[in-house]
């Protein structure tokens, strides 16, 4: 399947500016905030966790929480995405693709999950 989101990086900034690291740790764990450099990159990184939960079909919410599914980068610094075993297995996602770009104030990420 198939998910994409689009989100406001201005958005993503007022959250950071008014909770501070509380903000981040509400989409992210720790290993993600130490990637984030730029508030552009936690915009991606939000936009990216709710596309990959559309690719599910669920959306953020019971099935799959921000925390079920986690962003890394490679060697070459694109991003990679990885769901908790238990996501993978109840929705049998055999490999997942992601890209993730912004602009001016938006952030877009599409996913796209491979089914066993």
């Amino acid at each position: 399947m198939l998910g994409i989101d689009v989100v406001s990086i201005n958005r993503i900034k007022n959250m950071i500016d008014k909770f501070g690291r509380r903000a981040y740790e509400r989409f992210l764990d720790d290993e993600e905030i130490e990637l984030i450099k730029r508030v552009e990159t936690a915009a991606g990184f939000w936009a990216a966790k709710e596309a990959a939960s559309k690719a599910l079909g669920t959306g953020i919410g019971k099935e799959c929480s921000f925390h079920d599914i986690k962003i890394k980068k490679d060697k070459n610094g694109a991003p990679k995405l990885k769901y908790t075993k238990e996501i993978r297995k109840k929705f049998k996602i055999k490999k997942s693709y992601l890209s993730i770009t912004h602009d001016n104030d938006l952030a877009i990420a599409v996913v796209q999950n491979k089914k066993k």
